[in-house]
């Protein structure tokens, strides 16, 4: 049983920075993509950044140029290094791992953003 488990939230001033880590246990595949979503209250789940099982990278156009995504497969451990924090990147941020058969989703991990 593969688990996620995701740190690094918490409470910055507009402009700040934050990095958020996500770390798996178990047995995973070899062969995996992993991402960062988001969901901001009242609204639905959207991805932020995301690693293909090739190692393309994909963002969110409203986080462009400031978020960045990185993993280490030895760590087992995905990251999101946010920079230029506005207050809408304020919500519950969640890290997920996706197998060719299965597809894992941590527990969430609280960011706001507010002076």
């Amino acid at each position: 049983q593969v688990q996620l488990v995701e740190s690094g939230g918490g409470l910055v001033q507009p402009g700040g920075s934050l990095r958020l880590s996500c770390a798996a246990s178990g047995s995973i595949s070899s062969t995996y993509a992993t991402g960062w979503y988001r969901q901001a209250p009242g609204k639905q789940r959207e991805l932020v950044a995301r690693i293909s099982t090739t190692g393309l990278i994909n963002y969110a156009d409203s986080v462009k140029g400031r978020f960045t995504i990185s993993r280490d497969n030895a760590k087992k451990t995905v990251y999101l290094q946010m920079n230029s924090l506005k207050p809408e990147d304020t919500a519950v941020y969640y890290c997920k791992l996706q197998t060719s058969i299965r597809t894992y989703w941590g527990q969430g991990t609280h960011v706001t953003v507010s002076s």
